[in-house]
């Protein structure tokens, strides 16, 4: 079943992940990071610039951003309206790992039905010793139904999909020269290399990926999810660490959050609803990340995309009035 509530055989997801040098500088307990969903732009339409990218990252970097998150868009999808940062993540993500040297990689998120397990080690594990330990991998199961065709997967069958996917890619980085049977391939007296350098690559599961939360919270190092209203947020995250609580007792599972921030010039605008996401001042945006540190929330991401402002100014202005509160944590 597409939501078992068990933790996937043949895998040990129940890891302490505060020693993960990505994971350190996103999530710890009670304190709250911000991070970047990229492109780091503001732009009309589906499809960015890409301009000055790299110096951007760079930027962010020295801000003391906690993550650059790269989205996983194969294909141009015109009724999406979004088509990401348009590169291959994998490739996009080792020219990031060249340029910058602390800030944590992370994927928001790879589309687990799409990609072969072994594949998509391969490019997890090269990353992650690129980066020196800094990729932080966030998973999906998908939500574009017309993309699944054109890779000949049925959009209906992501759900297991995702499941089997994860317990292969987790299962091939775990251990040397595994056995496995599975309906994606076999794999006998053969090894994949390299393996990341700690013991496995944190996993953050976006949404709901056809899964149960409890499903989630057995499996999964963290959640990461949408823009919600206050009391509903409350509500989730209490349930959240329930759940893991009672998987994963004493050890420490993150829910973050991703959503499009417009700053607005004025510091003291109050908050406006705009599509996945708020219009603000940086007064407003304060409050609003204090209140969810408090609610449990580990880590924020903005998306860019809808803003009114160039990308650098407003990197810029949360670098100097939000980041000395809610920077990343030293590695």
């Amino acid at each position: 079943m597409e939501t078992e509530n068990k933790v996937m055989k043949g895998t040990s997801p129940v890891q302490d992940r505060t020693k993960h040098r990505g994971f350190q500088r996103v999530f710890a307990p009670r304190q709250l990071t911000v991070g970047l969903i990229l492109p780091i732009e503001s732009y009309r339409g589906a499809v960015p610039t890409m301009q000055n990218h790299a110096t951007l990252a760079q930027r962010a970097e020295q801000l003391g951003f906690a993550a650059l998150w790269v989205r996983d868009v194969p294909l141009h999808v015109p009724n999406f309206g979004d088509v990401g940062q348009i590169f291959d993540p994998w490739v996009y993500l080792g020219y990031l790992a060249a340029q910058t040297e602390s800030i944590t990689l992370a994927t928001g998120s790879t589309i687990l039905p799409l990609r072969h397990p072994l594949h998509l080690a391969k490019s997890a594990a090269s990353v992650d010793q690129l980066s020196h330990g800094r990729l932080v991998l966030g998973i999906a199961s998908g939500d574009r139904p017309i993309e699944f065709p054109a890779f000949g997967i049925d959009f209906n069958s992501r759900g297991n999909r995702f499941q089997e996917t994860l317990s292969f890619f987790r299962q091939v980085l775990e251990e040397r020269f595994p056995t496995i049977n599975s309906s994606l391939g076999t794999m006998h007296d053969i090894d994949l290399l390299p393996k990341p350098l700690s013991s496995q690559i944190p996993a953050i599961v976006t949404g709901y990926s056809r899964q149960s939360l409890e499903w989630i919270a057995a499996n999964a190092d963290g959640w990461l999810y949408y823009l919600l209203d206050s009391s509903t947020q409350v509500r989730v995250i209490e349930q959240w660490h329930t759940l893991t609580e009672k998987h994963a007792p004493r050890v420490f599972k993150p829910f973050a959050q991703g959503f499009n921030l417009d700053l607005a010039k004025n510091p003291d605008m109050k908050p406006i609803r705009i599509h996945s996401g708020v219009r603000l001042g940086r007064n407003w945006l304060s409050g609003y990340l204090e209140n969810q540190q408090q609610a449990g929330v580990s880590h924020v991401a903005f998306n860019l995309k809808y803003g009114s402002r160039p990308a650098d100014d407003v990197i810029d202005e949360l670098g100097e009035y939000i980041l000395p509160r809610f920077g990343a944590h030293p590695q």
